[in-house]
């Protein structure tokens, strides 16, 4: 191989700017001819980790790690009524695939974050999530076309196993790569990303069943091959992602600004009073959110008389929203800053959303739309706080346990919430709803002046945690700076002999004292 190379490569290999002692980060920046001169072009600066652009390239990647995620996740959501046909089975079985899902994350979403900042890394265990997801999604499909309920259930709870731990990693991405720079807009534009994917599947999975033929399991089954397909392109992002990080981290020497420290589950309990009550908030805001959308395609159409169709319609228009609004209000938060504030009304805004649904007689999308917005602005907003109060190294067990957390009270309150309907109807969901949203208020306000005691950054302007954060590195670096000077040790036989007599008790001559020592005579250092 060398011999057939050395022809076509030989000029450049032999050229004097390719020596033996060549790295690998000098070949990196060597230009592709060597005689050229012109300047590099987009392309080439994408590649670039120096570059901006490179960053948004990889941004590209990452938003993708999800996609596959959120598309299969409601798969059984739109493909209800030939789920339950088709396999023959009830709702309570029907329901069974989301509780596999949701209940094992309770626990694998900490264990997940741990894993990754401790036994797997970060690259390594996006990867090995990723593949729970396609192999989970394979597992379902192959369940669907063999007519086996039981191995629907395990590929389900396969696809469980790394769903929310994908997305604790794409979360750690972010953060390694943005924090500091465009952080807000990074997990808006994610969470554009994941909501599309909801959205499509919503949208396309029916015509795809009706494309593959006339019904039955394996048309159920054929069509679940689509999903498959989308996971393993998620799967080779993840693959791509972990690539363009390990080089970056090697270019822009990232290791060295690592802090070593080793992190021990029980530095859960060492997590600030900030961060619970970010939990408190998060469970408490999503629980009114998520088994809302679930049971309301049939409160839109007891309560206002719509057909299928434009109740179906309203109920996504939740996810519509945020797929638009989170990468601008991602920006603007970026802009302005001020994270606890946009939190702040977040809550308030679907608090009032919930309100008109319940309350009033007024165009349900006028409520949805509120809904829609506000859930954008608390999602751009609450999950970047988390940076700003866990150290880097224990972020992946931060992001994991609350996701954990948020696992524990949807899976939950989803059961309770079927059961008010049931007994009680939809006014009495309302206000249980509104409850929880209560106690995420109380839970926003409580941090807020939390925060505002201990002069936190939580609701700093952009400007202002920028120059903080350039206070610390500068304060970083001189304490850096002191720890590495070098001790004075007394060197003389002078200075030796009076340091030995100070030491047993006897006192040092008078002659002998230098001009510098007599100033602390009188407290008694040197006796």
């Amino acid at each position: 191989v060398a011999l057939s190379l050395n022809g076509f490569f030989g000029g450049f290999i032999n050229s004097p700017i390719m020596s033996d002692k060549t790295s690998d980060e000098d070949v990196e920046r060597l230009p592709l001819l060597a005689g050229k001169t012109q300047q590099p072009s987009f392309l080439c600066k994408m590649t670039n980790p120096h570059h901006f652009s490179h960053r948004f390239l990889f941004l590209l990647v990452t938003c993708f790690l999800s996609f596959g995620n959120y598309f299969v996740y409601d798969n059984p959501a739109a493909l209800q009524d030939q789920f339950k046909a088709d396999m023959d089975i009830n709702t309570s079985q029907f329901m069974l695939m989301y509780s596999l899902y949701s209940w094992p994350n309770v626990f694998l979403c900490f264990v997940g974050g741990f894993l990754m900042d401790k036994v797997l890394g970060l690259r390594v265990g996006a990867v090995v999530f990723a593949g729970f997801v396609l192999v989970g999604q394979c597992v379902t499909a192959f369940g669907a076309q063999i007519d086996s309920y039981a191995t629907v259930l395990a590929g389900r709870f396969i696809f469980g196993l790394g769903g929310e731990n994908l997305a604790v990693a794409q979360n750690t991405y972010a953060v390694s790569w943005f924090k500091g720079r465009e952080l807000n807009m990074v997990f808006g534009l994610q969470l554009s990303f994941s909501r599309v994917g909801s959205t499509v599947n919503m949208n396309i999975m029916k015509p795809v069943y009706d494309a593959f033929g006339s019904g039955g399991y394996k048309v159920l089954g054929d069509a679940l091959w689509i999903g498959a397909l989308l996971c393993a392109f998620s799967f080779v992002c993840a693959l791509v992602s972990g690539w363009m990080d390990k080089r970056a981290a090697r270019i822009l020497n990232r290791d060295a600004g690592e802090t070593g420290e080793e992190i021990k589950l029980r530095d859960v309990l060492e997590f600030p009073m900030s961060f619970w009550l970010m939990c408190i908030i998060c469970v408490a805001y999503y629980v009114a959110i998520f088994p809302f959308i679930g049971l309301a395609l049939a409160f839109y159409q007891e309560k206002w008389g719509l057909t299928q169709s434009s109740a179906s319609s309203i109920n996504s228009l939740v996810y519509v929203i945020s797929a638009v609004a989170s990468p601008l209000l991602g920006y603007l938060v970026d802009k302005i800053g001020k994270n606890l504030f946009w939190c702040l009304s977040g809550v308030v805004l679907t608090l009032v959303a919930h309100v008109i649904l319940a309350y009033s007689f007024l165009n349900p999308y006028v409520g949805v739309v509120i809904m829609g917005i506000a859930y954008s602005t608390l999602a751009c907003a609450l999950w970047p706080m988390v940076a700003y109060v866990v150290p880097e190294h224990q972020l992946g067990t931060a992001y994991g346990f609350m996701q954990a957390l948020q696992n524990l009270g949807l899976a939950v309150i989803s059961m309770v919430a079927g059961l008010i309907m049931d007994d009680k109807g939809y006014l009495w969901l309302e206000v249980f709803f509104c409850a929880f949203l209560c106690l995420a208020l109380m839970a926003a306000v409580w941090l807020y002046f939390h925060d505002n005691i201990n002069n936190g950054p939580l609701n700093l302007s952009a400007n202002a945690r920028e120059e903080r954060e350039k206070e610390e590195e500068e304060e970083a670096r001189k304490a850096e700076q002191q720890i590495n000077q070098p001790l004075h040790i007394a060197s003389s036989h002078r200075q030796i002999r009076n340091r030995f007599m100070a030491r047993i008790g006897l006192s040092v001559p008078r002659e002998q004292v230098s001009q510098k020592s007599k100033r602390y005579l009188g407290l008694g250092v040197l006796r």
